[in-house]
């Protein structure tokens, strides 16, 4: 899947992980499992609403240091077993949010013997929000929910 990423704009994780992609979809758009990998431990998801289709809710609230962090958002296209694309640009109900961070897109591609490329990516509306970005962690924190994942799908397949 080819996408127009502007490096001042985008930031990008790709991986390969062992685990196949129907799988890690699924991890990804059901709400018993993305407590388990969504937040870098020993950050934790304390609550998510997932409503995986254009317009649905993805809400997800999460624990870290003791703070209580809110991410009220929609996804914007859903395929399935390939790609998610979700923002806290909007609300349920395509209610602006005052202040946008990001929109994500993850991507599921086959990578053969049961194994997938998963890309996770955060695009911004200004080079200044990217950087911000870039500055609290992106690549560590996205790269330790990618291992995070991975771990938590292998064990549901045993």
């Amino acid at each position: 899947m080819t996408l127009d990423l502007d490096p001042d704009l985008d930031l990008v994780l790709t991986r390969t992980l062992a685990a196949p992609r129907a799988l890690l979809f699924e991890c990804w758009t059901l709400e018993r499992h993305l407590p388990h990998f969504f937040v870098p431990r020993p950050h934790r998801v304390t609550h998510c609403r997932l409503d995986p289709r254009a317009g649905g809710a993805f809400e997800t609230t999460f624990e870290v240091d003791g703070q209580e962090m809110r991410n009220n958002g929609v996804y914007l296209e859903v395929i399935e077993n390939e790609k998610l694309v979700f923002t806290d640009g909007y609300t349920e109900g395509w209610k602006p949010a005052p202040d946008p961070f990001m929109t994500a897109i993850v991507l599921f591609e086959d990578a053969g013997e049961g194994r997938t490329t998963y890309t996770a990516i955060g695009r911004h509306r200004s080079a200044e929000k990217a950087e911000a970005h870039r500055a609290m962690g992106f690549h560590e924190g996205w790269g330790t929910v990618a291992d995070q994942l991975e771990a938590y799908a292998r064990g549901l397949m045993t």
